[in-house]
């Protein structure tokens, strides 16, 4: 049995999507540029969803005793499953002073690995890279509540009389990669030109079942992708 997979959504794509996804993540709440609390709050949330804070806008003299009134009341309103604390930004007190605050919530909270320290709060760490197998990704989180995030990475290795080089691809369309590698969860295809050879790689629907039943092994219990990239899926 896989991990449960939340898909992110803006705003604007949960007001506009015809059919949500059956496990959705609201992305995100800030901090208000204008007050000591926070913006984006949703309005509205089917049961079960997953809600996210971020940094993006930076913190700054924000009361984390009115954040954390404002996501339990969310919370509590629409009866979401738990709150991700998705802090990108350098660690700094008044941000550690948030995340001490919302581990006290009554659900379940997951943080960046920058804040988990000292924290009993779940972990969230970077998506599995194309190259690396999942244990060896996850081992040094052995232990802990994992929560992954999801990346539809895809890459392309090109081997030359002078070495190797690795470049990621950003178009969505590549050609078909017929061949599999089970252990790293992807597909992947060999083209030949003179004096090189190009690796192209990707994971597939399967591809990704695969790894979130890998990481479950693991200690993983939840996965977050974005909805723009997962969509389809």
């Amino acid at each position: 049995m896989a991990i449960p997979f939340y898909l992110a959504l803006t705003g604007a794509e949960f007001h506009s999507c015809r059919k949500l996804p059956d496990k959705i993540a609201w992305m995100a709440c800030h901090f208000s540029p204008y007050g000591t609390g926070l913006s984006n709050l949703p309005q509205k949330l089917p049961e079960g969803a997953l809600l996210i804070l971020n940094d993006r806008t930076p913190i700054h003299g924000h009361d984390p005793q009115r954040i954390l009134d404002q996501i339990r009341e969310v919370i509590l309103a629409f009866k979401c499953h738990a709150l991700l604390i998705d802090f990108q930004r350098p660690r700094c007190d008044a941000a550690v002073d948030v995340v001490q605050a919302l581990a006290t919530l009554p659900c379940p909270v997951a943080v960046s690995s920058p804040y988990i320290d000292g924290s009993n709060c779940a972990i969230f760490v970077p998506p599995v890279p194309l190259l690396t197998p999942v244990g060896d990704h996850l081992v040094q989180w052995a232990g802990r509540d994992i929560w992954l995030d999801i990346a539809a990475e895809r890459l392309q290795i090109r081997l030359t009389e002078d070495g190797s080089a690795v470049h990621p691809l950003y178009t969505p369309d590549l050609p078909e990669c017929p061949l599999q590698d089970p252990q790293l969860h992807c597909h992947y295809r060999i083209d030949l030109a003179d004096h090189r050879a190009d690796f192209t790689l990707q994971r597939t629907k399967d591809d990704l079942q695969a790894l979130l039943e890998d990481a479950r092994s693991h200690g993983a219990t939840h996965a977050v992708g974005l909805y723009q990239e997962f969509n389809e899926w």
